[in-house]
């Protein structure tokens, strides 16, 4: 059930953080009674969202049965471990400017509604991912483990609770960096763990040849069928007697989380909606040319009163106030004799 404890406390940080920056942007406003009310509408509205996803997976598994059902739960564990993966990596590329974002998205909302929907589409995406992940746990464990495993989704979402109080707080001892680092860890484990279930059920299924079944065979030192051995096949996909093809996917997949990871960042954009914050774009050459004849045209061009030369400043450095010209001879004598 570590598993479960670790994807709960995850998803259930996000969408509290999330929370807290637009709270705090709410703070700053010079209304803020009314968004924080929609804010609040936002956040119940996106929890419905994802308790009618979970009742609506449970509905469609309803309507399988015997090969079908199989299927779309080997769907379903599939799309929960490809959905662990994205996650990760785009909070990997992007979280370092997630609370600029949120503020860009809110600032760019028109008033509660618009506060309300950011607020309801976050909480909806982490509790929809949330769902997923637990349905495809869920379908390793047995009508037993059910208890526990709610358990430590309660469990989770406790320490998530108590983690965003420290983060609020601005606890000195809680490194985020290194915080989320371990994070992406254990979650990319868990996605491995479920990809190995998926590879299992597809070799079963008569989908995939297993190429050589068993490679080894470590049963007699680390069973996986119970104690510790039950414990990594659940949380890294440990297996005592892999098939080949299994080996094969395995390190396939974290070939490709490593090199994704070590990808530079980016240009960022947020989860939230079709809003995207792009780089700057540079100056293409032939309009940086223009602009520097622009200025040259200024400079060189006489004034009109008295022939007398106006020098301006570049308009690239943002002045457009124009400097005195010097006074002549006659005009000084004259502003002396008045």
């Amino acid at each position: 059930m570590l598993n479960t404890f670790i994807v709960v406390w995850r998803e259930s940080l996000e969408a509290m953080l999330v929370i807290g920056v637009l709270l705090a942007w709410i703070a700053r406003q010079p209304e803020p009674a009314p968004l924080r009310r929609g804010l609040w509408f936002g956040v119940a509205g996106g929890i419905a969202l994802a308790g009618a996803l979970g009742l609506a997976t449970f509905a469609v598994q309803s309507e399988f049965a015997g090969n079908s059902l199989d299927v779309f739960q080997l769907a379903m564990l599939l799309f929960a471990a490809f959905l662990i993966v994205q996650m990760v990596l785009w909070m990997h590329r992007h979280g370092r400017a997630m609370k600029r974002e949120l503020e860009a998205q809110a600032g760019r909302a028109t008033g509660a509604a618009g506060v309300g929907t950011i607020a309801a589409l976050a909480i909806a995406r982490e509790g929809g991912e949330t769902v997923v992940f637990l349905y495809g746990l869920g379908m390793e464990a047995g009508g037993g483990e059910l208890a526990r495993m709610l358990a430590a989704a309660a469990a989770g979402l406790a320490l998530a609770l108590a983690t965003s109080w420290l983060v609020a707080r601005g606890a000195r001892f809680l490194n985020m960096r290194v915080f989320f680092r371990v994070s992406e860890i254990l979650l990319l484990l868990i996605a491995g763990a479920l990809l190995a279930s998926g590879v299992d059920r597809m070799i079963g299924m008569d989908w995939l040849p297993p190429l050589l079944d068993p490679v080894w065979d470590s049963s007699k030192l680390l069973d996986d069928g119970h104690g510790a051995g039950r414990l990594l096949a659940d949380f890294v996909g440990y297996r005592a007697r892999p098939a080949g093809t299994l080996l094969v996917v395995h390190a396939a997949y974290w070939a490709f989380v490593l090199w994704r990871l070590a990808r530079p960042a980016g240009p960022i954009g947020l989860r939230l909606g079709s809003y995207r914050i792009k780089k700057p774009q540079p100056i293409a050459p032939r309009e940086a040319g223009s602009r520097r004849r622009e200025v040259k045209e200024e400079e060189a061009a006489p004034a009109a009163d008295g022939g007398h030369e106006r020098r301006r400043l570049p308009a690239s450095l943002g002045a457009c106030r124009e400097r005195p010209a010097p006074l002549s001879p006659s005009d000084a004598q004259r502003i002396v004799e008045n």
